[in-house]
């Protein structure tokens, strides 16, 4: 478990006029199948709806992937679909932060081919 995790708030001017928060934490993520874990920089994201994760990060880290039923298509802000492929697959992962650990699932973002 981690025992001590510091947040880190990033600022950035894009033509002296939009400044972009971006809010990252230090977290822990446990594979449920080996029981192995890392330590990685979390982007929290207050405009989504749930935890994605890139495939290929799941494909690099060799997490086990699980089949979701009906896939689950991305809408923008904007209401159009996104541009990226379906989510058809989640992780299953213990979440460790600071002395709180979650076991939860993370869809699989696949990028178009």
């Amino acid at each position: 478990m981690l025992s001590r995790v510091v947040d880190n708030t990033s600022c950035y001017n894009l033509d002296k006029r939009d400044i972009i928060r971006e809010v990252t934490v230090k977290i822990g993520l446990e594979k449920i199948n080996v029981q192995e874990g890392m330590i990685l920089e979390a982007l929290l994201d207050s405009g989504t709806t749930g935890l994605v994760m890139s495939s290929e990060f799941t494909k690099r880290q060799e997490f086990k992937l699980k089949k979701i039923e009906n896939p689950i298509y991305i809408r923008n802000v904007n209401g159009t679909f996104n541009k990226e492929m379906p989510i058809e697959n989640t992780v299953e992962v213990n979440i460790h932060y600071q002395r709180h650990r979650e076991r939860t699932e993370i869809n699989v973002m696949e990028r178009q081919k």
